[in-house]
């Protein structure tokens, strides 16, 4: 869906991206639970476009951006069988948040809570993202786009009381491997007759790397949720955690 905001933003006017644009912020308010925040991450983007000029931004773009999640919540209504039943529900599962002693236990934490966790996961792609973002110029526009739209949702997703889970963060995958990509691209340069084979040899580290973390997370130990604690005993840097299983 990101992607579908990029190109509508680089080729205005354009039917078949402005629909299937539409139609993803629709399936993402089906899918997620955490919908609410893509959308605002995109509503910042579509604001920040003033400033940073990603492309164009037409009224077209904007009643999509709209209607997309409204034709969701349509859709939800239905298979809820009626806004009643569907608020209810929605109230339900934000209420509960508030006395499980799971999600009391595990949903909270500082701003930096989803740094520390995603570094636990994926730490050489987090590094290579930072890496990145410090070196940004005006002139690196797809960068901001995606910095911008990590920083947007951070914001929101960080404040959430006893609502912060790394399954909530799944939207930064592609964002933080697509900065790292751009900062293994700089490294790569410096080899200038041997860049490509650099880039390749580089990739083939950091996928090794990436599935290596994925046996020691989902194999060896198979997490329930990907809560610090977790994966801190997961990783092996604490022998002995308090066991807060639901």
């Amino acid at each position: 869906m990101l992607g579908l905001l990029w190109e509508n933003l680089r080729r205005p006017n354009n039917w078949r991206w402005i629909i299937g644009y539409l139609v993803a912020l629709a399936l993402v308010v089906l899918t997620k639970e955490n919908s609410a925040f893509v959308w605002f991450g995109c509503v910042v983007l579509i604001l920040a476009n003033r400033w940073f000029q990603f492309g164009i931004v037409t009224r077209e773009l904007v009643i999509a951006t709209v209607l997309g999640p409204l034709l969701g919540v349509v859709i939800l209504v239905f298979l809820a069988g009626g806004v009643p039943t569907l608020v209810e529900t929605y109230h339900l599962s934000i209420t509960k948040n508030f006395i499980l002693e799971y999600a009391i236990a595990t949903g909270d934490g500082p701003w930096h809570r989803y740094l520390v966790d995603l570094l636990l996961v994926s730490p050489i792609v987090l590094l290579l993202a930072l890496g990145t973002v410090f070196r940004l110029n005006r002139e690196q526009k797809p960068e901001w786009f995606l910095t911008i739209f990590i920083a947007a949702t951070y914001l929101v997703m960080c404040n959430l009381k006893y609502g912060m889970n790394l399954r909530y963060a799944n939207m930064w995958d592609f964002p933080l491997r697509l900065l790292a990509f751009r900062q293994l691209t700089l490294f790569a340069a410096i080899f200038r007759r041997w860049q490509n084979l650099a880039l390749a040899l580089a990739l083939l580290a950091l996928c090794a790397t990436e599935f290596y973390q994925y046996i020691a997370l989902a194999v060896n130990y198979p997490l329930y949720e990907l809560v610090t604690a977790h994966l801190l005993r997961a990783l092996k840097i604490l022998k002995l955690a308090p066991d807060i299983s639901p």
